[in-house]
């Protein structure tokens, strides 16, 4: 039963009561008109304790506190249901209300009594339900009729039951009753209900806090984890730009030296022969010295080549490819069939480094003298190729700049394969996020 139901309940118990109320006010005018009627009262009072005074008065009277009642119960159930304040006013104006109609048929009828603490105990908080169920059954039994006349002198129903015969008098005796009993049963199956309701938010609530004690003890792991795999990053991230600076300055050192190294060698072939020249050769390589080492510091500070700073993609390949030419025997050979080479900062760096490092193993390792560099555009991807008519490599072992140059593509989802057949091929396919600006 949900509150709709308990609802219905409530209602069943105010028609009763309504009708349980009405009863003896109504029977009472009744039946002394017919007396004064068919002129019996003599005898009639000589059979009664007590009679009321005026039968009509309680009449009139008890259906202006029925309709007061009645009045209350809509407000607080349809009005100001959400307004605690009105609600404990009207439950506490029911039930004087109550009293005073109990005091006016006599106490013939108290049965309304369950019906005012049935709706307290409804509003009232948890704590104190039991407490209103107790004191519902002791005025309950304080009001009893039978209990009060020993001391007071009160009319009674049954007086008036008695002025009509036996078959009438066993109708009006169990409609009375069944009344009065149905009033009973409906109020304890209400508090039944009351209780069942309250145990089960008990249970609810301790099973709801139950799943919040298992749902903190996951998140304290959750965080747990979280710290470790945090950490986990972070050591990842240190171990990250470790690699990122040692490629970056391997990139830059090994580019310089290997020109340097190449650029020494030609000019201890020519010091004999031509001073001059020689002399030339090693203030070009004193120049592409100074030059690296500015890189090598920049490449330190900011990890990223001064030339893209100060140059485009193309130009800074350009001057880039100039400089090992100036320094070296080797003739190096540029074609870009892509109009536009500007890029994000990361994708410029990578094919930068990969055309770096490879002109520096074809030089250093393939002793190569001449180098094609090629880039073209293909779909959404740039390919790029580093061909060298060097000595080759038939069992390719892995170094650091060639390791290095494989993690710059693949951080960028892009493919690297190399061969060796009349030469020393790099080709490398980078896919490049493309937008307006580099069409």
């Amino acid at each position: 039963m949900g509150d709709k139901g308990i609802g219905y309940v409530k209602y069943i118990m105010l028609i009763i009561n309504i009708v349980a109320v009405s009863f003896p006010a109504i029977f009472i005018y009744i039946t002394t008109e017919k007396i004064c009627d068919f002129y019996t009262a003599r005898s009639f009072i000589g059979r009664t304790n007590s009679i009321p005074k005026k039968p009509d008065w309680i009449l009139v009277t008890t259906i202006l506190l029925l309709v007061c009642l009645l009045v209350s119960f809509l407000l607080r159930e349809f009005v100001y249901r959400e307004r605690m304040s009105f609600v404990y006013s009207s439950l506490a104006f029911d039930f004087l209300t109550s009293c005073v109609l109990m005091m006016v048929l006599n106490f013939n009828y108290n049965g309304i009594l369950f019906w005012v603490f049935a709706n307290i105990i409804y509003y009232v908080q948890d704590k104190v339900k039991m407490i209103f169920m107790l004191l519902a059954i002791l005025i309950y039994v304080c009001t009893d009729h039978e209990f009060l006349t020993i001391n007071y002198h009160l009319y009674s129903i049954n007086d008036y039951i008695s002025y009509y015969n036996a078959n009438t008098q066993q109708y009006l005796i169990g409609g009375f009753n069944v009344l009065e009993s149905l009033n009973i049963i409906v109020f304890i199956l209400f508090c039944i209900y009351v209780i069942q309701k309250q145990q089960g938010i008990i249970e609810k609530v301790n099973y709801l806090y139950s799943q919040l004690s298992q749902k903190n003890e996951e998140l304290e792991n959750a965080n747990e984890e979280l710290k470790q795999l945090a950490d986990i990053k972070e050591k990842m991230g240190k171990t990250k730009e470790r690699n990122r600076l040692a490629r970056e300055i391997h990139d830059t050192l090994g580019h310089t030296l290997t020109g340097i190294s190449a650029g020494i060698d030609a000019c201890l072939t020519m010091i004999d022969s031509n001073p001059q020249v020689t002399k030339k050769q090693l203030e070009v390589i004193a120049k592409v010295t100074r030059d690296g080492i500015g890189e090598i510091r920049r490449s330190v500070s900011e990890l990223r080549p001064d030339a893209l700073d100060r140059l485009s993609l193309e130009s800074a390949i350009r001057k880039m490819i100039e400089n090992m030419t100036s320094v070296t025997q080797a003739e190096v050979f540029f074609q870009c069939d892509s109009e536009n080479l500007k890029f994000d900062e990361d994708e410029e760096n990578t094919i930068y480094r990969v055309i770096q490092e490879s002109i520096t193993n074809a030089l250093r390792h393939g002793k190569a003298s001449k180098i094609w560099v090629t880039i073209r555009k293909e779909n959404s991807a740039l390919h790029l190729q580093i061909q060298d008519n060097g000595i080759g490599c038939t069992d390719m072992k892995k170094g650091f700049g060639t390791k290095h140059m494989q993690e710059r593509i693949q951080m960028l989802h892009g493919t690297v394969s190399y061969k060796s057949e009349n030469g020393f091929l790099v080709d490398a396919v980078i896919p490049i996020r493309w937008g307006e600006e580099y069409d």
